[in-house]
């Protein structure tokens, strides 16, 4: 039975990394020009900038302040291109396979892991409170004080936790070595 897992395991780990080569030699060409340091750490910010607009937004509309939603359009506007863009420069290393990586990359990249699991848990805590303590003690107040409040809430704290190792290892990379 073991052996039928490990083969099944190692397939798919084959598989991930076969599926991780072609789509790196895809995106190596792609926005030479934004990897430097420079243009990562500004799509770093931009992208955080857009995850804090979600929250405020859903922070707002458990005010009743349904104006606050139409804020989720363009911060999730921003967010979708800056993330790809942030992607593409820092070379996914964040998901990339073990195989690909060397010793210290691999230890980068679990590092930045761990955090982004502790900020998902810290920074998710809040609005699940919020969603369990309105809706009990509160249950006149309308469904989008709640459900759509507390559900962009979540969401920005869960794109917040996620996206976190691939900020961290794109503020901190350093800029690659020029061709000659």
């Amino acid at each position: 039975m073991t052996t039928t897992t490990n083969n099944l395991l190692d397939r798919y780990q084959d598989y991930r990394l076969r599926r991780w080569l072609v789509q790196e030699e895809r995106l190596s060409g792609m926005l030479p020009g934004w990897r430097t340091r420079g243009r990562r750490r500004a799509l770093v910010v931009t992208v955080t900038a857009a995850i804090a607009v979600m929250f405020v937004a859903g922070l707002l509309c458990a005010f009743d302040l349904r104006w606050a939603a139409l804020a989720m359009l363009p911060a999730t506007v921003l967010f979708i291109p800056a993330w790809g863009m942030l992607r593409i420069v820092s070379q996914v290393q964040d998901t990339a396979p073990a195989a690909t990586l060397d010793e210290l990359e691999i230890a980068q990249r679990n590092t930045a892991r761990s955090i982004g699991l502790t900020v998902t848990q810290f920074l998710a805590l809040p609005p699940v409170f919020y969603l369990i303590f309105v809706s009990s003690l509160f249950p006149h107040v309308s469904t989008f004080q709640t459900a759509y409040a507390g559900g962009v809430m979540v969401l920005a704290t869960l794109l917040a936790g996620g996206c976190t190792p691939g900020l961290i290892l794109a503020w901190n990379r350093v800029d690659p070595e020029p061709e000659a």
